[in-house]
């Protein structure tokens, strides 16, 4: 009958857009239940500000082949944090600078926004830092961010171990880690 070709057309057609669905969401659900982006409890804003190199990071084109990589925080007197990012790319300088905010520092001290193009925010989640403020893993709420900072050029080799451990318990892949060149 019209009636059932009409049902059974319908089914054919939803099928594959169920399938899609479901495809979607596991990887979703995949990426969340592997990837431990919780962020530290505490968080001294004023002992955070100041330089931080860059030990490794995850490959992105915004720093795609830079090197010396460094960045500079500022807290300024209303507030806001300015973010300087400098390092070297194909032998010359290179200077992005940012801002950062905390947007919700009692609830969640270890997650900043940062942006360094007009009101396009990104997220910036402190997922470990030293309680010397010494180094710090950066990350974001997705898998595809990931940084390990130190306050000086070059990091121990068993401090640098203990983090890669960390993040890989973590779920993130050490394999995509780019060591930066200081």
């Amino acid at each position: 009958t019209k009636k059932s070709m009409k049902k059974y057309c319908q089914i054919l057609y939803a099928i594959p857009m169920i399938a899609a669905l479901l495809a979607h969401s596991s990887c979703y659900a995949n990426k969340n239940i592997h990837i431990d982006t919780s962020t530290v409890k505490q968080l001294n804003i004023h002992r955070y500000m100041g330089k931080w190199y860059e030990i490794a990071r995850y490959d992105h084109s915004f720093e795609r082949g830079m090197t010396h990589v460094y960045t500079v925080y500022t807290l300024e007197k209303d507030g806001k944090i300015r973010v300087v990012n400098k390092g070297i790319k194909d032998g010359k300088p290179k200077e992005s600078i940012g801002k950062a905010k905390q947007p919700d520092p009692k609830e969640y001290p270890g997650r900043l926004k940062v942006s360094f193009f007009l009101w396009f925010y990104s997220d910036y989640y402190i997922l470990e830092l030293d309680k010397d403020y010494q180094y710090a893993v950066i990350g974001s709420s997705s898998d595809k961010y990931l940084w390990i900072l130190s306050r000086t050029p070059e990091m121990k080799k068993e401090r640098l171990d203990k983090i890669l451990q960390n993040i890989a318990q973590r779920g993130y892949d050490l394999s995509k880690l780019i060591f930066v060149k200081q």
